[in-house]
């Protein structure tokens, strides 16, 4: 086995840093294969523009699918239909607090994303994946329970739609959660991952963007999030529910690393694929970057059922 580089966790990357070259390519891939990118912690900007190129590439086949998992510097993300009212300071009193504010193209209101908190980015062409042939969700729920979508039942489709897809997001949350023993499950008409301890309280967040089958943004996980921030927005636009995270609920920080480990671990096992840690951008494109490293013994044991590495 090679292993599983870590990048600069609690820096802020660059692309340049995190190995990306302008104009990159990757002649082949192995639709069997997600590919896993842990970036560090990466301002907004940087990981939007290399989204959009990480889809352009996926949409051309040049790439297969890849997840990327990282950490970012504050900021306030507004999606599609989200309400300006929901972020309840300005930007010159976000700004003095270290705080960006984006609009972006994913579904859902108002969201924070921060250091502590593992943000995930899967870039996924969805045509490639029969439903039939998926894991099967541990809480099964009917059509009629998803909220945004529709509430008739619909034909059993093939492929991988949004509805099947954001699901399945929630079930690798809900998965991961479980590792560190916090009952979560979903919450009907909510879209994301909630604690099963009443009140109820979000732990992870969902809104993704489809375009020609090719999937874009992702979760937050609430790891050691600063919950403090929070209290700037109207999460999601829900203000009759709480925020939490696995630390709160556990009463301790909690390993960021050993987290993104287990959702390695459980994407593979909802997406019924394998995961492929690469080291940088330029190895997810063909690049050679240099000679792997040892892999730890703990980390060995963690991958010993599951996920490959290069």
């Amino acid at each position: 086995m090679a292993t599983k580089a870590r990048s600069r966790s609690g820096k802020c990357a660059s692309l340049a840093s995190l190995g990306w070259r302008t104009g990159m390519s990757a002649p082949h891939y192995n639709r069997s294969v997600i590919s896993v990118v842990q970036l560090g912690r990466v301002d907004y900007a940087s990981v939007l523009r290399l989204q959009q190129r990480l889809v352009e590439l996926r949409k051309a086949g040049s790439i297969g699918d890849v997840l990327q998992l990282l950490e970012h510097t504050p900021v306030i993300t507004l999606g599609r239909n989200a309400k300006a009212a929901n972020v309840l300071l300005s930007p010159e009193q976000l700004a003095l607090r270290g705080v960006e504010v984006f609009e972006c193209d994913r579904g859902g209101d108002v969201t924070f994303h921060g250091p502590g908190q593992l943000v995930g980015y899967p870039i996924l062409d969805l045509r490639a994946f029969d439903s039939s042939q998926l894991s099967a969700l541990s809480s099964q729920e009917t059509r009629s329970q998803v909220s945004g979508v529709g509430c008739q039942e619909k034909p059993v489709r093939k492929t991988l739609g949004a509805v099947d897809y954001v699901r399945r997001l929630e079930e690798v949350l809900i998965r991961t959660c479980g590792d560190f023993g916090i009952p979560t499950s979903r919450v009907a008409g909510l879209t994301g991952v909630w604690t099963e301890e009443q009140p109820e309280a979000k732990i992870a967040a969902i809104g993704v963007h489809i375009s020609r089958g090719v999937t874009s943004h992702g979760f937050a996980l609430n790891v050691n999030t600063d919950l403090s921030f929070f209290d700037l927005i109207v999460p999601c636009g829900i203000a009759s529910k709480p925020v939490t995270s696995m630390q709160k609920e556990l009463g301790a920080k909690v390993d960021l690393s050993a987290v993104a480990e287990s959702v390695s671990r459980n994407f593979g096992a909802v997406f019924a694929s394998q995961m492929l840690w690469v080291e940088t951008i330029d190895a997810l494109l063909g690049h050679s970057v240099g000679v792997p490293m040892q892999v730890p013994e703990p980390l060995r044991r963690l991958h010993e059922e599951g996920d490959q590495f290069a």
